[in-house]
């Protein structure tokens, strides 16, 4: 979690200001306003690396907005059984979308009010939020994918609608609660216990149960005996598996990594400090766009149903002349031209009936 060193690390200070009267200020200031003028040091100290990082940013929202727009649109309008994984995974998507909402906010507090610490807050409150309500809610996908293809029977009580509600509740109070408080911790001192703590609980404990269940669910592919299902879902199980653990890998851990770094030797460079920091920020923005890999291993039919939406889409704008070609084969009977003459809810009949339970 955020952590700043003595020597204000990640403080911005005046140009005129002295080490001494930068820490003197440091303890008087939450960690929210430090965040908040971030932006600012970096823009003075590497305006180029600013500019290629807000270069950055900006395809991630229109990427996260795009892929996980579509997403909510599959999950929530044309998926009729929510499963628990479903469940989870909405709420994922609402978290990408509200990361991915959150960096307009960041290029107009800079542009427009630079300096205004509320205007900040939607930016840094929904950066922190949606990195806390991820790693969870990855988890939690995790977790009931390994439940459903390892232990199908023994969990069918734990992997009901009502308990992945519960759970969903329960994540977003969790990080909400986390990030309001870490937010409001006072700048400075040596956090050391509070930031290997909130990295052991936040980070290492979900990467640990993620890591665990990927092997089992390889051991269990190596043992054909041990399952019913089909080869093809274990597959895909062990797929997702393996894809939440390399977000985990690509988008976290920098940002965490960084963050013990500063906790044990709080006297790195300031320059240094603010770069990592950045760049860590930048890496784990993009979990909202690799999330939606995510999303092709939760049921079977999405895939299919973005296929149909696209196709059907596609087919709106076809020449005249095509249409008259397509009613030329439809008339011999093409399947084909059948399949685009369906209506929406032909795409959702597999999702109907076959997502993952």
């Amino acid at each position: 979690m955020p952590s700043v060193s003595p020597a204000g690390s990640w403080a911005p200070a005046a140009p005129n200001t002295t080490a001494a009267e930068a820490n003197i200020s440091m303890p008087e200031k939450p960690l929210f306003h430090v965040f908040a003028r971030l932006d600012e040091e970096l823009h003075a100290a590497f305006p180029g690396l600013w500019l290629a990082l807000m270069v950055v940013h900006g395809v991630i929202f229109l990427a996260g907005l795009v892929l996980n727009g579509l997403a909510l649109y599959v999950f929530c309008c044309r998926t009729q059984a929510k499963t628990p994984s479903v469940i989870y995974t909405i709420n994922l998507v609402v978290t990408d979308l509200l990361v991915g909402l959150s960096l307009p906010t960041r290029f107009a507090v800079f542009y427009g009010t630079r300096g205004c610490l509320r205007c900040a807050f939607p930016h840094v409150f929904g950066y922190f939020l949606n990195m806390h309500c991820s790693i969870l809610f990855l988890t939690c996908i995790c977790v009931d994918r390994y439940l459903a293809i390892v232990q199908p029977d023994g969990s069918r009580r734990w992997r009901q609608p009502a308990c992945a509600r519960a759970a969903c509740a329960f994540v977003w109070l969790a990080a909400g609660t986390v990030t309001l408080s870490v937010l409001g911790v006072t700048a400075g001192g040596r956090p050391c216990c509070r930031v290997f703590a909130l990295t052991v609980l936040e980070f290492l404990l979900p990467l640990l149960v993620i890591s665990v269940f990927t092997g089992r669910i390889v051991c269990a592919l190596s043992r054909p005996g041990l399952l019913r299902q089909g080869r093809q879902r274990r597959v895909r199980a062990m797929q997702l598996l393996l894809t939440v653990l390399i977000i985990f890998l690509v988008c976290f851990t920098p940002f965490h990594a960084r963050q013990v770094a500063v906790a044990l030797w709080p006297d790195v460079p300031r320059h240094a400090s603010l770069v990592a920091y950045h760049v860590a920020v930048t890496l784990s923005s993009l979990n909202s766009c690799m999330d939606p890999i995510v999303y092709c291993f939760v049921t079977s039919g999405f895939q299919t149903t973005v296929r149909g939406l696209l196709r059907r889409h596609g087919a709106r704008y076809e020449p005249n002349s095509s249409n008259m070609v397509s009613m030329h084969k439809s008339s011999r009977g093409s399947g084909h031209n059948h399949i685009l003459g369906a209506s929406p809810s032909t795409f959702t009949q597999d999702l109907a009936n076959g997502p993952d339970t």
